[in-house]
């Protein structure tokens, strides 16, 4: 065994009842570091929770990517495409794409006996993909559909039923102004909620023929494609390949198709995420420096506390290097100490707030009602690792305080 090693093993061994200062100083190391280990891991996990959850809001309302007409504006007056193109094959191949499906959209209002409120109502059919909106009905049940007919069933959120005194099995007309107001009348078959206000205040799901049929469409035209992907992180790729593959195709009225994703139709949202990983990085920074210095000072308390020590092991031929090699190995098992607590106080909150949701939130500024987790095993061992080596680095300015220890006046006066 290494001379060093064998030397810390036994000074770490060893209880001795007159260096309780230094025992309590260094129980505060550890706690210090402790909490900061903590303090990053909640804070990598809330905001990778957040930042998840409201990307997978925003994809569940208007997918990865979308396909439109290129004369489509910001209105919810759209221009028809073809719900079959002929590339559609080619992009069906791509690995991937998760799942593709077709959505209209046709702005209008809808009219109580003592209320009215503006709506969108979007068209879906059998192949919509629930797995978003499954989740977040909280009343009733989704939207039944059939080729046999057309389904006057609709599925609207909470904001609008409580605006208009409305609840599951009540009917209302929506009313269309075109050349002529025409109407259409829906029963409610669920409510649902997301806490993304600007969603859940404007949109509606309704079988897709009604909106075909009130803007003079055939059944093979629509709104636009929505494509899911399985990875968030292909986005720009297929983004791309999309573009490539429908460039070239024009409508029958002569306009071209148009491919956007989620990014490019909100950038609003997803520029606010971003900021949050400015706040995690200085949150970060803050306490590796509060664990550096924790450190420093208890290692500084160490070596003056052990001054005795160091002055026999000169007195017997050892180097400063080999003197400082063991302080730094006392304090590398004090810093795995303080990471262990760490660990297990931030990651048993953040499982506890995961399980109870015991946080609450103001959905209209969080767009969430709870404070999410996003346990990432990656992130912590990032942390650990980066904890590690950052307050090592720290250590080794004032270890080098032993080459300063005089063997001669240590042992004189100990």
């Amino acid at each position: 065994m290494r001379t060093e090693l064998f030397i810390t093993r036994r000074v770490l061994g060893r209880k001795d009842k007159s260096k309780q200062f230094s025992t309590t100083i260094t129980g505060i190391v550890m706690l210090g570091i402790a909490i900061s280990v903590a303090v990053m891991i909640l804070a990598v996990s809330i905001v990778t929770g957040f930042k998840n959850e409201i990307r997978d809001k925003v994809i569940g309302f208007n997918a990865h990517i979308q396909i439109v007409n290129f004369d489509s504006n910001l209105s919810y007056e759209t221009m028809p495409v073809p719900k079959v193109p002929p590339f559609l094959h080619e992009i069906k191949e791509m690995r991937e794409i998760r799942h593709i499906q077709s959505f209209a959209i046709k702005a209008g209002i809808v009219k109580t006996q003592s209320d009215i409120q503006g709506l969108v109502l979007k068209g879906i059919d059998q192949e919509f993909d629930w797995t978003f909106f499954g989740n977040a009905i909280t009343e009733g049940k989704r939207i039944e559909l059939s080729d046999s007919s057309i389904s006057n069933q609709i599925l609207i959120s909470t904001y609008i039923a409580g605006r208009l005194k409305l609840k599951t099995g009540d009917s209302f007309q929506m009313w269309f102004i075109d050349e002529q107001p025409r109407f259409r009348k829906f029963t409610i078959s669920g409510i649902y909620e997301t806490s993304l206000a600007e969603f859940d205040q404007t949109f509606a799901l309704a079988d897709i023929r009604h909106v075909q049929r009130l803007n003079n469409w055939n059944t093979d035209q629509v709104s636009g494609l929505e494509i899911f992907l399985y990875d968030f992180g292909d986005l720009d790729d297929i983004t791309w390949n999309c573009r490539d593959i429908a460039a070239g195709w024009f409508t029958e009225d002569g306009a071209r198709l148009k491919v956007q994703n989620v990014l490019e139709r909100f950038p609003q949202i997803f520029d606010w995420l971003e900021l949050q990983d400015m706040n995690v990085v200085i949150i970060i920074l803050l306490m590796l420096i509060v664990a550096g210095f924790n450190m420093i000072s208890g290692l500084l308390i160490l070596i003056l506390d052990r001054s005795y020590m160091i002055g026999v092991l000169k007195a017997l031929g050892a180097g400063n290097l080999l003197i400082r090699k063991i302080f730094l190995y006392q304090s590398a098992y004090f810093i795995a100490r303080g990471l262990f607590w760490g660990n297990l106080l931030g990651i048993g909150l953040a499982l506890v707030q995961k399980e109870f949701k015991m946080i609450r939130l103001d959905p209209e500024s969080y767009y969430l009602t709870t404070v999410p987790i996003n346990l990432d095993i990656i992130h912590i061992l990032i942390i650990n690792a980066g904890a590690m080596l950052a307050i090592m680095m720290f250590l080794l300015i004032p270890s080098m305080l032993v080459a300063r220890i005089s063997p001669s006046k240590t042992i004189r006066f100990a």
